[in-house]
């Protein structure tokens, strides 16, 4: 972490904390800001005091005041009336916490965002700033420390225990947090006014390029747009657009009308996501390998843009009538059936007896699948389809090709390369197939020792991992699994019958 590391409360960072839940998570994703900032922040002695590996207990010490009751047995109201000290943690209000750290924000902004990324009522929110959120029962912060583990904010120390994490070790969340904190410390000024002509051109035009993944960003595109086109603002360097030097080429591959219909889609699971209690979406969806349209009865958690295409990860009845995980195409969802109605999703509410039980149960229980699961799958192997089985890689390249376009690149956290000696002990280990592993024994036994190979857990089946693969032909020999080896062979073969005649 850096020395000046802190997080403010900002609306941005509190819908982050909460996994895109905030609505259901508001005053438990504040709690977790303060744990995050006590343990990493630069503001308090805690990553001195704690030891790299600590208890609950030791933690809880830090966090409330001596006088305060430290029995697992008193609820809620009895710990707070037993705590005589009027400065511990727990008698400090929601608004308390949020509005003294002086951040470049207005309470009544705060709100605003807040309300706009809940959907919740302004009385309800009132109510919510008057809580307070540390007044709770120990078993509530114990379960916070085991969220901050799923989140990444912590390890797992065993028996009880939760370990510190290093700068490096945090997960991709924890660096998009740290970086929208950066933005808004109370020592920084830093908004889009204070953005100079030519910078407020660069940013424009990086948003306008990306501006079909995420479409809110039209509103902060118009801002930067009102700026430019403010004839009163000092210094002016351009009576036209500058030349673009630097140009961002991401493909998408829709058709404006289509786009449209994706956005719209995007748009309700966001409004969906908002609003407390959430629910379930319903639609028909194309399946291309079949070409035919079948329903699909999910619960969504959360989106991507992936190779040309918008998806939606989701758990629920998928297009082969199983309860399962399926990313889904925004561009092949066909709404809910009636032509006038194609760009419409259809969403049930949980007491609706279309939500198949297996859902129902999980929202009872508070057992939804969650963003957090999926990410750390698609860390554990490589492939979008974070759900299929995983399998080893081994790849073999000559040195020159390898220098030039693998080395020292980042493929996936599982791609780094292996030592030919090692080639044999990495395939006993992790292959179980008796045939399978003396198959590929007798490969690298035949291999040449000089090349360059690279190993990695990857998605069987993953079409984007085969598009990989098939970039690096032919410098590229796939050794295992030998099912995508054959595969590799039998593309090759049929591509070389397309140049002999």
């Amino acid at each position: 972490m850096t020395k000046e590391f802190y997080l403010l409360p900002t609306p941005q960072i509190l819908q982050l904390l909460a996994a895109g839940q905030l609505a259901n998570r508001l005053v438990r994703s504040l709690r977790l800001l303060v744990l995050i900032n006590k343990l990493y922040g630069s503001h308090t002695d805690w990553r001195d005091k704690l030891p790299t590996i600590f208890t609950y207990s030791e933690l809880r010490d830090r966090l409330f005041a001596y006088r305060h009751p430290k029995s697992d047995r008193l609820n809620s109201r009895q710990i707070t009336m037993q705590c005589s000290d009027r400065n511990c943690i727990c008698h400090q209000a929601f608004a308390e916490i949020v509005f003294e750290q002086n951040f470049q924000q207005s309470e009544t902004q705060w709100q605003a965002e807040i309300i706009l990324l809940t959907g919740i009522e302004q009385q309800e929110l009132q109510a919510v700033l008057q809580e307070r959120p540390f007044a709770t029962v120990h078993r509530s912060i114990r379960d916070d420390l085991k969220q901050l583990v799923q989140l990444g904010w912590l390890d797992a120390g065993g028996s009880g225990k939760y370990k510190y994490l290093t700068g490096e070790e945090l997960p991709t969340i924890a660096i998009q947090v740290e970086t929208a904190s950066t933005l808004a410390t109370p020592n920084s000024q830093h908004s889009l006014s204070d953005l100079s002509e030519q910078q407020t051109w660069e940013l424009l035009r990086v948003l306008e390029s990306i501006s079909f993944i995420q479409p809110n960003l039209s509103l902060i595109i118009s801002k930067l747009w009102e700026r430019i086109t403010d004839n009163s603002l000092p210094g002016r360097l351009y009576d036209q657009d500058p030349h673009q030097r630097i140009f961002l080429h991401l493909d998408y591959i829709l058709s404006p009308p289509m786009q449209d219909r994706v956005d719209n889609y995007q748009e309700q699971i966001e409004e969906l996501w908002r609003k407390p209690p959430g629910g379930v979406v319903q639609f028909d969806y194309w399946i291309a390998a079949q070409e035919k349209k079948v329903k699909v009865t999910v619960y969504p958690v959360c989106l991507h843009y992936w190779r040309r295409a918008k998806y939606l990860s989701a758990y629920g009845v998928d297009p082969y009538g199983n309860i399962a995980w399926h990313n889904y195409r925004l561009d092949r969802i066909a709404g809910i059936g009636t032509a006038s109605r194609r760009d419409q999703l259809k969403i049930l509410p949980w007491g609706d007896p279309l939500v198949p039980q297996e859902l129902k149960q999980m929202w009872r229980t508070g057992d939804l699948p969650t963003p957090e699961y999926i990410a750390k799958e698609l860390k554990a192997a490589w492939g979008f389809n974070f759900y299929f089985k995983k399998e080893l890689l081994l790849l073999r390249f000559s040195v020159n090709f390898a220098k030039w376009y693998v080395d020292n690149t980042t493929r996936h956290p599982t791609f780094r390369e292996v030592l030919y000696d090692e080639l044999p002990q990495l395939i006993t280990q992790n292959v179980r197939n008796s045939q399978e592993r003396q198959q590929l024994l007798e490969i690298i036994r035949k291999s040449p020792p000089q090349d360059i190979y690279y190993t990695a857990w990857i998605r069987a089946g993953d079409i984007n991992v085969y598009m990989r693969l098939r970039e690096w032909r032919p410098n590229g020999e796939v050794i295992a699994p030998l099912s995508i080896r054959q595969q590799m062979i039998s593309e090759a073969i049929q591509e070389l019958e397309n140049y002999q005649h």
